[in-house]
């Protein structure tokens, strides 16, 4: 039996379920008197599979988390580290807003 509690193993089987890189999937545990967090780092390539489209995947598991948290009387909250070398806000090219529709919309809102 692990000396892990049951929401930090559950993370952990459910990361590597998903992700290509099982093997790089590390949850660290901090506790305060906010509760528990959880930290969560991947391999840079899995970040798409963690976070999913629009950050539904994510959500979804902070979700799950927050239910086995709860059935274990434990605040659980979870952050997922950016990796070293990882694509966070770069935008891709063939991207549908150009930088001066971007600029016109901003306009438009009157900041």
């Amino acid at each position: 039996m692990s000396d892990k509690p049951q929401y930090q193993e559950f993370l952990e089987y459910l990361i590597k379920s998903i992700v290509s890189h099982p093997e790089n999937v590390v949850v660290e545990k901090k506790v305060d008197e906010m509760g528990v967090l959880l930290i969560l780092t991947v391999h840079r390539e899995d970040m798409g599979s963690v976070v999913g489209r629009m950050g539904a995947t994510a959500k979804s598991i902070r979700s799950l988390l927050r239910i086995v948290g709860i059935k274990n009387n434990a605040r659980v909250t979870l952050k997922i580290e950016e990796p070293e070398g990882g694509t966070r806000f770069v935008r891709e090219e063939g991207s549908s807003m150009s930088g001066s529709s971007l600029n016109t919309a901003i306009s438009d809102l009157n900041l």
